[in-house]
């Protein structure tokens, strides 16, 4: 709707409006998609995972009790047919399963080439960003075991990797941390709770500004970090800092480790990229701040160097990272013996 407003003398003013009335054509979605932005804010409402067999897989998740959102049905268009069925996980989010039946599209059935092009794109410095390397989803206290035997059941995942609140804590918070992925492990999702600490940990505050449970962030895989994270910055992209001692203590650490680190520390440092290795290999990743005004979704930016991991082992530097944000939020509460939140 656009307005038009003329003054017609000091005390009154007459306007002219103009009504552009619109009809979509899939009103269902935009109701579904409308409802969870007023509930939860910007963040991911649907995982959609590519299947060869979306039949087998629907009838196989209903018999073990999975809530079917949406029966598998075809879409198509002059490229060809795609078969879909929707899943319900933790939450309110879903799972896509696209079946691709030789689609020949860009994307899916009714997806166009854009009618404008941005002339400052091609401006801006590639991202090399090459695929999702993994999703995290954040449960309430107590819903990680359901929630993974859920993948297990309806889905016949496995359990890839885990850790627990012994390993993964500060002075101040806890949590724990149990990966999922598919049998080919192509597909890899850490499924992580909050535990009691001195005070709230940032999965708990997630759950509470997000509303219920959801994902917490998607890592995207480079195979050069250091370009991407220049890149991304020069794009107005904003990431996590962390202090300076995590540096020195790398440094000291990497004298003893069987492992070389083929990336410039100082560089590393300079962009704030975290490392995490073992004996095998290492990784580099970087995270950046909440997308939006919630502390809620956020991205990572991962390189593996023969290192399957999760960067367990920057956890605490990483939460520390976080807990200075909550605390600027005025988040970083106490909790009492019985799990209740006390601002200071």
């Amino acid at each position: 709707m656009d307005a038009l407003f003329f003054k017609s003398d000091g005390n009154q003013f007459s306007h002219c409006l103009k009504l552009l009335l619109m009809q979509c054509q899939c009103p269902q979605v935009i109701y579904e998609i409308g409802e969870h932005l007023v509930k939860h804010g910007d963040g991911v409402k649907d995982i959609a995972f590519a299947v060869e067999d979306c039949e087998f897989l629907v009838q196989k998740a209903k018999e073990r009790g999975a809530e079917i959102v949406k029966q598998p049905f075809v879409q198509e268009d002059e490229h060809g047919k795609v078969k879909l069925a929707v899943l319900k996980t933790y939450g309110d989010t879903t799972h896509t399963l696209v079946e691709r039946m030789d689609y020949k599209g860009i994307f899916l059935p009714g997806f166009k080439e854009p009618l404008f092009h941005d002339p400052l794109l091609p401006k801006l410095p590639p991202g090399n960003l090459n695929f999702v390397d993994h999703v995290v989803g954040n449960q309430a206290n107590e819903e990680m075991i359901p929630v993974v035997d859920w993948y297990l059941k309806n889905l016949l995942f496995h359990r890839f990797w885990s850790v627990d609140d012994k390993q993964l804590h500060t002075d101040y918070s806890a949590l724990r941390s149990t990966v999922v992925a598919n049998f080919e492990e192509t597909i890899k999702m850490p499924i992580n709770e909050p535990a009691l600490g001195r005070k709230k940990s940032q999965i708990q505050e997630y759950v509470e500004y997000y509303g219920s449970a959801g994902v917490q962030h998607i890592a995207l895989n480079t195979s050069d970090i250091i370009t991407s994270i220049k890149h991304l910055k020069e794009r107005g992209m904003e990431f996590l800092s962390v202090p300076d001692i995590y540096y020195q203590n790398l440094r000291n650490n990497l004298k003893t480790a069987k492992i070389k680190i083929k990336e410039d520390l100082d560089t590393l440092e300079e962009l704030k990229i975290l490392v995490d290795y073992d004996e095998k290999g290492y990784l580099l990743q970087i995270f950046t701040k909440p997308v939006q005004d919630r502390p809620t979704v956020f991205l990572e930016v991962i390189q593996r160097h023969n290192h399957q991991g999760f960067g367990a082992g920057n956890f605490k530097s990483l939460f520390e990272a976080i807990e200075a944000d909550q605390q600027a939020r005025g988040n970083l509460t106490v909790l009492t013996p019985n799990g209740q939140a006390e601002f200071l």
